[in-house]
């Protein structure tokens, strides 16, 4: 154990993942999504793909512990599990193409995939039509891809939730419950897969405890009069990690 501890403290780049893990716990408690566009970027810049997506579910997975019950009392469960019957179709696709994906590719995608759907969320676009059960359950099926293959499970969702009519507090409490779910599904999934790697777990469950001290922060300052302002700095933070994300300061 304490050669696990060692190896987490030489972890290259851990500042900048401590520093992502904090700001995007902070937007997760205030908006219920943005974690993964927020710190995936960054641990895809210094980890492998798979010990990327491993370390953004366990850094996640006790972060929002706090928020749920109310997110449970404000939300409507019964959507946010046709969410997760859709992600259990996808999951498992998109975990299969990442455990073969080339490190560089995986960067320019988690980069890409980041700044096209931020620069969709910004311009305004959304999904048209009516909210149905079946839309539901295949955007819980394209996020779920999307967790396995690149750790972002929230564009699909957040696109269909912003197309409805439902109040704001419903939408985010929604977003939360969805997301710390397929945390845990994905984290039994790449356990049975045999692709958890125990010190990137650890990494992952010690920076958990800032990132559940900036989700209750974010939660406080949850207050949808101001939900336009504090969106502006969630997409300028985004934006800067999927910059930071790119494969060419590798060089």
């Amino acid at each position: 154990m304490p050669d696990i501890v060692s190896s987490v403290f030489a972890t290259e780049g851990l500042i900048w993942l401590i520093i992502a893990v904090c700001v995007a716990g902070v937007v997760r408690g205030f908006a219920g999504f943005g974690s993964a566009m927020i710190i995936m970027p960054v641990a895809s810049s210094v980890l492998p793909p798979v010990e990327a997506v491993v370390f953004l579910v366990a850094a996640e997975i006790i972060g929002p512990i706090p928020n749920a019950p109310a997110a449970w009392r404000e939300g409507t469960p019964k959507d946010v599990g046709r969410l997760i019957l859709g992600a259990v179709i996808g999951l498992p696709i998109g975990i299969w193409l990442l455990s073969g994906m080339d490190e560089t590719q995986f960067g320019w995608i988690v980069s890409i995939a980041v700044i096209t759907l931020l620069a969709l969320t910004v311009s305004g676009w959304r999904l048209k039509g009516a909210l149905t059960h079946r839309l539901t359950v295949a955007a819980g099926t394209l996020g779920g891809f999307m967790m396995g293959v690149v750790g972002l499970p929230g564009p699909p969702v957040i696109m269909l939730y912003m197309a409805s009519k439902l109040p704001i507090a419903v939408i985010r409490a929604n977003f939360l419950l969805y997301l710390t779910a397929l945390d845990i599904l994905l984290f039994g999934m790449l356990w049975f897969m045999g692709l958890l790697s125990g010190p990137i777990v650890i990494l992952g469950l010690m920076i958990g405890i800032p990132n559940m001290i900036a989700n209750v922060i974010g939660a406080r300052l949850f207050d949808p009069s101001a939900e336009k302002v504090f969106r502006n700095v969630a997409y300028l933070v985004i934006a800067v990690s999927a910059i930071v994300g790119l494969p060419l300061w590798k060089g």
